[in-house]
């Protein structure tokens, strides 16, 4: 049966008749090829590919491996014309929600990476690298090194991937702001509201020397590395307008004081011949901007919720959609995807590039179809719009309980529909995964990382940016449970997670890390029924209410149960997290249950 690669080419014909395993490769530069496309050819005559670069042999190459691991690669002749839909392919893992991946993990990144053609890898990072004055700031966090960076830096490049450095600069700075030598940085140093709820400063002041500040920040990563582009995050300023800076904001504008910081941010990289990504998430939001983008500059417009699940939650004008319009949501924009932005961004002639995420975070078993929504939104308004670069992100909300292995499914998804869309937007995520990435030979361990990663919806309770299993086991009071699962909906998820338990017993994953992926699959699933039984708890004490109750309303007798099995399962992730990510921060990702502890402990001795 002839093969199909991975990922799936845009063309592909065979013909009888095949080459010999050993016959020679002919292979000749062809400039008339699109960048990074390649043809190959095998037949009784031999092999030849015609490539346009580099990329295009190395992707021929690896598609010719592909083609001879089949058992019919002698018999049978192939055709195959192929290049990508986006030019830059890129992947963000968040390092600074307390997971810093160890470097046989981020080796086993770039092997996944580089079989699904992404080219280029960027690590968030807020406080995770050990900034030379800053050892206060880092101490705690097993933080990246400057050889870290070097060697990590190598191996992408002998990967076909370009290393980025991507270190926030305006937004998200509260690991700095914490402590009492930066707090005059802080546009609001007490802190600020968001959503019914206090929060520490987080936000750096508008300002030249912080400006300074954080271009120092970013010099320091951006030396060990020798990509020439880079990205300076900038998102998310919740507090710009509402402290220090609020003079300026109503006598200027929010979007004019805002860019003013970013440009100046960007200024010496733009200077010195880099491309600067910036997030596109306020700049956006003031059209005026568009006509002052410098060039080089590129911004990237994110977007975590796929059409789908936004319809649900918005059009029917829920509770979850008023919690986050409390929280400042444009709900309009958001229910148009990425297209109301990129269309903006086109019209304006601004090249941008699309950003989905994994959906691996706030979820504890991930979100995959919603992952897959987001992705096929994200790449059908990138190619409508002519973006050059599609960046699947993987953020670590809440201490990054979700196992690493979670995000390898959208990561192979994503990978094929920013290479080609048309071609892989009916991929097979749990046959790639099993084929190509985990070796599993009993086929199982893909259909489990599938499985487990629709019981979000199975649930019946359509949430933004999050599971009901993990705001069961990490109660926000920002963003409540708007209802609880029905108990019908909770015994076939309880029946989906022994089924699971089941098939990770059999499964045979032969790949370096199969055992890690069974042994964190098998506690995820573990952690998932606590957060069932929680549910079931709080369901059980809404009877006859009306309401629906935190787990402090949970009768004495099941809350000193659950109570229980609290420190067991927090041993184990402690175990498992260590199997693939440094020390540090691991107390800062454990403190997270810290609020459903407490909870469960004041019902406990109600």
């Amino acid at each position: 049966m002839p093969v199909t690669p991975f990922p799936a080419p845009r063309s592909l014909t065979t013909t009888p008749g095949g080459a010999a395993l050993d016959a020679p490769v002919r292979t000749r530069a062809d400039p008339d090829l699109p960048p990074q496309g390649y043809r190959l050819r095998t037949g009784p005559e031999g092999v030849s590919i015609d490539h346009r670069d580099a990329r295009g042999l190395r992707y021929a190459l690896s598609t010719l491996d592909q083609l001879r691991a089949g058992h019919d690669y002698t018999a049978t002749g192939y055709d195959i014309r192929d290049h990508p839909d986006f030019p830059v392919r890129g992947f963000l893992l968040d390092i600074s929600r307390d997971r810093v991946p160890t470097r046989r993990t981020l080796a086993r990144w770039i092997e996944i990476l580089s079989l699904a053609r992404f080219t280029q890898l960027e690590l968030y990072t807020e406080h995770t690298y050990a900034f030379r004055d800053q050892q206060d700031v880092w101490q705690d966090a097993s933080p990246l090194t400057a050889d870290d960076l070097r060697w990590l830096d190598a191996r992408c490049a002998a990967a076909g991937i370009e290393l980025v450095a991507n270190q926030n600069t305006f937004g998200h700075m509260e690991r700095f702001l914490r402590h009492p030598r930066h707090l005059h940085r802080a546009e609001n140093p007490e802190g600020f509201e968001r959503g019914g709820v206090h929060r520490p400063p987080s936000t750096l002041e508008p300002t030249d020397d912080n400006a300074a500040f954080a271009t120092a920040l970013v010099a320091e990563v951006t030396r060990e590395i020798r990509s020439r582009r880079l990205n300076i995050g900038a998102d998310e300023p919740f507090e710009l307008g509402r402290g220090r800076s609020a003079r300026r904001v109503a006598e200027q504008g929010t979007g004019e004081v805002y860019f003013s910081f970013v440009t100046r941010l960007m200024a010496p990289w733009l200077e010195a011949g880099y491309t600067v990504e910036f997030w596109a998430d306020v700049f956006a939001d003031h059209p005026g901007l568009m006509d002052r983008v410098p060039p080089g500059a590129v911004p990237v417009v994110w977007q975590y919720d796929g059409p789908r699940l936004l319809g649900e939650v918005i059009d029917g004008d829920t509770p979850e959609a008023r919690t986050w319009q409390r929280l400042g949501a444009d709900l309009d924009n958001l229910r148009e995807g990425f297209r109301s932005r990129g269309k903006l961004l086109s019209q304006a002639g601004v090249p941008f590039w699309v950003a989905p995420g994994a959906s691996n975070w706030n979820a504890l078993l991930g979100r995959i179809d919603n992952a897959v929504d987001n992705m096929l939104d994200a790449a059908e308004t990138g190619r409508e719009n002519d973006a050059e670069g599609f960046l699947l992100t993987s953020w670590g909300d809440h201490g990054h309980w979700d196992a690493p292995s979670v995000t390898f499914g959208p990561v192979v998804f994503g990978g094929a529909v920013s290479w080609s869309l048309e071609a892989n937007r009916d991929l097979d995520i749990a046959a790639v995964l099993d084929d190509h990435v985990l070796l599993d030979g009993a086929r199982l361990t893909g259909g489990v990382l599938t499985r487990l990663g629709r019981v979000y919806r199975d649930l019946g309770v359509p949430l933004l940016n999050g599971s009901p299993i993990a705001r069961a086991l990490f109660p926000d009071p920002a963003v409540p449970l708007p209802s609880l699962p029905e108990p019908e909906a909770m015994d076939r998820v309880a029946a989906t997670l022994t089924a699971c338990r089941t098939d990770l017993d059999a499964a045979d994953p032969a790949a370096a890390d199969g055992d890690v992926v069974r042994r964190e699959l098998r506690h995820a699933v573990a952690l998932a029924e606590f957060a069932l039984d929680v549910l079931r708890a709080r369901s059980a004490a809404r009877a006859g209410t009306g309401t629906v109750p935190d787990a402090d309303a949970i009768d004495p007798v099941t809350a000193r149960r659950l109570l229980r099995r609290i420190d067991p399962l927090l041993g184990e992730q402690r175990a498992c997290w260590l199997l693939r990510s440094r020390p540090g921060g691991l107390d800062d990702s454990i403190g997270e249950l810290d609020r459903l502890r407490h909870q469960l402990g004041t019902a406990a001795h109600a």
